[in-house]
């Protein structure tokens, strides 16, 4: 984290000036819908009053999510406490809220100034009620940079990032600390967009600005309650430009798509992926359950099982079926889907890293491998076949549209089975939207062939 002092000059704004000369793409603004987070009040006012100003002008509808009152600005004031300076802070922000021309009202989380950290889940909960009330829409989400060098701004640019793409929403950041402690060389350039301001819209930040005196002015003549922003600090937000930063993955995550994705969806939904409601996953099932070489399976295991509606019917053609998922939630309805079925057995467990032990003559790897990046997905490939009984049968059926939150596509997936030299493939099914395939160990008889149909 970086340190510093606000009371320090900082670097000037001309060096800023040449540096932002440099060609930058333009932040795209064709959405129905713009959420702001800010991590106190005036966070929006400095970063991203003039792109307030100007999605109100084009009549884009606004969120403003406020995460604390800031009342941890003036800690040594003799004269304002911090319940003082949250309620003055509140009244500045709808204030600014007003002049930029937002309709709706502010909402103010009201967590404690430098706490977010203790109050993720909170922060977290609200932008995801902001996002899910936007169903149907563009959204853009912007909120501080988490590399600002301010605790809270890091917090809530991590969540803001983090929930956007497992929603695969967009977002952006903007810097605000970071023209203060830093230069040129700390900026990521590759991934900077620009907000070009009219003059009106540019007008209205600055009214925006002004309106939180607590920050700008002196709130006496007494020490400590000096002002946060001094006159040389505000001419970085005066410009006739905004600066936005791309997160650096926005559409494809770190790592695999872990736990907390799905403990979301199920928490939303009854059936986030329409398993029981849509035609779609019905005809797949009724496919994948066509392409199975034999009638019936001694064993089976179910990699990522889900509510269990695939399962019941693995249920029907399998001796023994083990079902896998790492979601609570998921596995509680498919425990109810499937009650009294003595011969499946559910089990919690993270794949690929939590792989069962045993053999099985059938492995299905339905909607699940999309989900595991990088080593992940050899692993858990790997981990499939070293499962496979001798003369048993993989099948994978995956979605082959990109998603925003999943770090590769289903077409990958299978990429990677057809290269693997410990698989041959027996059938292959491709549509526009899945594609499925059935592999087994080199020297795997065709079902004629098991049948005794052709020698």
């Amino acid at each position: 984290m970086v340190s510093f002092d606000h009371r320090e000059p900082g670097t000037d704004e001309r060096v800023w000036a040449d540096a932002l000369r440099r060609d930058s793409p333009s932040l795209d603004l064709d959405v129905d819908h713009l959420i702001v987070v800010a991590a106190h009040p005036d966070d929006e006012s400095l970063g991203a009053a003039g792109l307030l100003a100007t999605a109100a002008a084009r009549g884009i509808r606004i969120d403003l999510l406020v995460v604390t009152d800031g009342e941890g600005s003036h800690p040594e004031s003799p004269t304002h406490s911090p319940a003082t300076l949250a309620l003055l802070r509140r009244r500045e922000l709808v204030d600014a809220a007003r002049i930029v021309g937002l309709v709706a009202d502010p909402v103010f989380l009201g967590l404690p100034d430098g706490g977010t950290d203790e109050h993720r889940d909170a922060i977290t909960e609200a932008l995801r009620e902001a996002i899910d009330a936007a169903a149907g829409r563009r959204v853009l989400v912007v909120s501080p940079w988490r590399g600002d060098g301010h605790r809270d701004h890091r917090v809530v640019g991590e969540i803001v990032e983090q929930v956007c793409a497992a929603r695969g929403v967009r977002s952006r950041a903007f810097p605000i600390w970071l023209w203060h402690w830093g230069g040129p060389d700390d900026v990521p350039w590759d991934r900077v967009e620009h907000l070009a301001l009219e003059p009106r819209a540019r007008d209205l930040k600055t009214r925006a600005l002004d309106a939180h005196r607590t920050q700008l002015e002196p709130l006496s003549a007494a020490p400590g309650d000096e002002p946060m922003i001094h006159a040389r600090m505000h001419a970085h937000f005066v410009r006739d430009a905004e600066v936005f930063l791309v997160p650096e993955a926005p559409s494809t995550p770190a790592g695999s798509v872990g736990r907390e994705y799905f403990d979301d969806m199920y928490a939303r939904h009854e059936d986030p992926w329409g398993f029981d409601s849509r035609w779609y996953e019905e005809r797949k099932r009724a496919v994948l359950l066509a392409a199975l070489p034999r009638r019936t399976y001694r064993s089976t295991l179910e990699a990522g099982c889900s509510t269990g509606a695939l399962t019941a019917q693995l249920a029907d053609r399998s001796d023994r079926v083990l079902a896998v998922d790492l979601a609570p939630a998921a596995l509680d309805r498919a425990r109810a889907r499937l009650a009294g079925r003595e011969n499946v057995e559910f089990r919690l467990a993270t794949l690929p890293a939590a792989w069962p032990e045993g053999e099985f003559e059938l492995v299905v790897v339905s909607e699940v491998a999309y989900y595991w990046a990088g080593a992940d997905l050899d692993r858990g490939l790997t981990a499939a076949v070293a499962s496979l009984s001798i003369d048993g049968h993989l099948v994978a059926c995956h979605w082959r549209h990109p998603v925003a939150a999943y770090p590769r596509t289903g077409d990958e997936v299978h990429d990677a089975l057809a290269a693997r030299p410990d698989l041959v493939r027996l059938a292959r099914h491709e549509e526009q939207d899945f594609v499925l395939e059935v592999y087994a160990h080199p020297g795997a008889l065709s079902v004629a062939a098991e049948s005794g149909l052709v020698p």
